[in-house]
């Protein structure tokens, strides 16, 4: 018997979490999964579609959109907001926090414990409930830096 490998149990996760939520598991919702689970560039609905549209070419872009969104609900993706105004994605998988870039829009994970350590300010209790709480570090990376002092 051998040992299933992270994506592997991922997708099996996936799968049940769709079955508990009276979800079917089409081809079409498996890949779009798929591909944000292989991805490292938390990459936009348009950039998804853009990549599953030469696999699923009666794909469409609503069907991305409504896709994530349902998915985010499910917490099988995270949604995290650019300065763009353009969601990007990525499958769930560790705690972490991201660096955007504002020259090239890198959006970058990284972890730091003192982010985890923090206690969020009781008064948000009066508020509502807090689901999760993750930092996006907005900067220049070090490669629009250099290409800056170059210029």
């Amino acid at each position: 018997m051998t040992a299933l490998n992270d994506d592997q149990l991922q997708l099996q996760r996936f799968e049940q979490i769709c079955k508990d939520a009276g979800l079917k598991v089409t081809h079409q919702r498996l890949e779009i999964y798929r591909e944000v689970l292989a991805a490292h560039d938390h990459p936009s609905a348009e950039a998804l579609y853009k990549r599953l549209k030469k696999r699923l070419p009666s794909l469409s872009l609503d069907t991305v959109y409504r896709t994530l969104g349902t998915f985010d609900q499910l917490n099988l993706v995270h949604r995290v907001e650019t300065l763009e105004s353009q969601a990007r994605y990525e499958a769930f998988n560790s705690r972490h926090h991201h660096f955007l870039c504002k020259g090239c829009g890198k959006l970058v994970d990284f972890t730091w414990q003192y982010f985890d350590a923090v206690q969020l300010p009781e008064h948000l209790s009066n508020i509502g409930t807090v689901d999760q709480a993750n930092v996006v570090v907005h900067g220049t990376c070090a490669a629009c830096v250099s290409s800056a002092r170059s210029r």
